[in-house]
């Protein structure tokens, strides 16, 4: 099995990009409510582990940039004549949550949080990768572009403050975990091109 530059074990369905850039108004959509989420997410881990200085310090300019993201998603709704929308369900991260493990410490549970972030964020930055080097549209190919550079370095920082609190091994064997299991999640999700993930 293949796996991409970041690590997950599955490449996104290479049919996903074409039914997308039909319902590039639909991805949009669902793209601003990843970016509303994730900064949510952030400042949820922030209100939780308030004690945990080092991790509010990464967290902090990461929820403003997520949140300047959904700016950014929203402007490009504007000018292409989209409205927002309601909020759609989101299978993926449904999907995604039956992966954390439940009790343990509060080091390991902070860990099952940050190892689900890293993951949205890595197969969010493998999406802007294919957006970018397969839309038409060279607006979005350049904002998509930009907003993957920004997705890996988020991924990275979730991986390393993980280290922080559980050390590189236990860490290093609950990722190919995570991973494993996103693998068979993507698998049997339906490829839908109105949903980043």
């Amino acid at each position: 099995m293949e796996k991409t530059t970041l690590g997950l074990e599955l490449p996104t369905d290479p049919r996903w990009v074409n039914i997308a850039e039909m319902q590039i108004d639909e991805i949009l959509v669902d793209h601003a409510y990843c970016e509303q989420k994730a900064a949510s997410s952030c400042i949820s881990l922030i209100v939780q582990y308030p004690d945990k200085t080092e991790l509010v310090k990464m967290l902090t300019p990461v929820v403003a940039e997520e949140w300047s993201h959904f700016e950014r998603v929203i402007e490009q709704l504007d000018k292409r004549g989209y409205q927002l929308g309601p909020q759609r369900k989101d299978e993926y991260v449904l999907a995604l949550s039956k992966i954390l493990k439940k009790g343990g410490s509060r080091d390991q549970q902070l860990v099952e949080k940050l190892l689900m972030n890293a993951l949205i964020e890595a197969r969010s930055c493998e999406r802007f990768k294919i957006l970018w080097k397969n839309i038409g549209d060279q607006e979005l190919q350049k904002f998509y572009y930009e907003l993957m550079i920004s997705e890996a370095g988020h991924y990275h920082n979730f991986l390393d403050m993980a280290k922080q609190y559980m050390g590189e091994e236990y860490v290093a064997v609950r990722w190919k975990e995570f991973l494993a299991e996103e693998a068979k999640i993507i698998e049997n999700l339906e490829t839908r091109g109105d949903r980043m993930h």
